[in-house]
């Protein structure tokens, strides 16, 4: 009979020890990473005197997902976007930041749905991040599009903002 205690008594104390024991914390990779850019499209600046357009879409298309358009150290920006009909609201995120623009709509000649379109102050907390980070991603009837820049590319994010004030 005692033969049969000592592995029970030994097997007790071993999983008093292993409970004293903390956890390793779980290391952040997906969340603190930058998302990957999506063949095809990306950021495309251009600017246009005092004018500048910041937009992420297929180049030469009329696959836009965002626009972003300002005027020289106006400190504002213009967003336009494709949503479904009804929907006014423009949802943003970006690095952690997350910010929600009324916008007004129209129908979209080209494409399902409706234009949206929304003035932000490039001072909101999701625009300054984005202008850290260089991705933004929108929430477009419930789903979450990324849109992150290809190499080369996010040099474009901070040409924008340094123009737009």
């Amino acid at each position: 009979m005692r033969v049969l205690w000592l592995p029970v008594l030994g097997l007790a104390a071993l999983t008093s020890a292993c409970a004293s024991v903390d956890a390793p914390e779980p290391v952040a990779t997906a969340a603190t990473s930058a998302p990957a850019p999506v063949a095809g499209y990306d950021w495309h600046y251009t600017p246009d005197g005092d004018t500048a357009r910041l937009a992420y879409g297929v180049e030469e298309s009329d696959d836009l997902r965002l626009g972003l358009d300002c005027t020289a150290g106006s400190g504002k920006v213009e967003l336009a976007s494709l949503a479904g009909t009804g929907a006014r609201e423009i949802h943003l995120e970006s690095g952690g930041e997350t910010e929600r623009f009324r916008a007004e709509g129209e129908p979209s000649e080209i494409h399902d749905g409706d234009i949206l379109t929304a003035s932000a102050s490039t001072a909101e907390p999701v625009m300054q991040r984005f202008r850290r980070v260089g991705w933004i991603a929108q929430w477009v009837g419930g789903e979450r599009e990324v849109y992150a820049p290809h190499p080369g590319s996010e040099a474009g994010v901070e040409r924008f903002f340094a123009m737009c004030g």
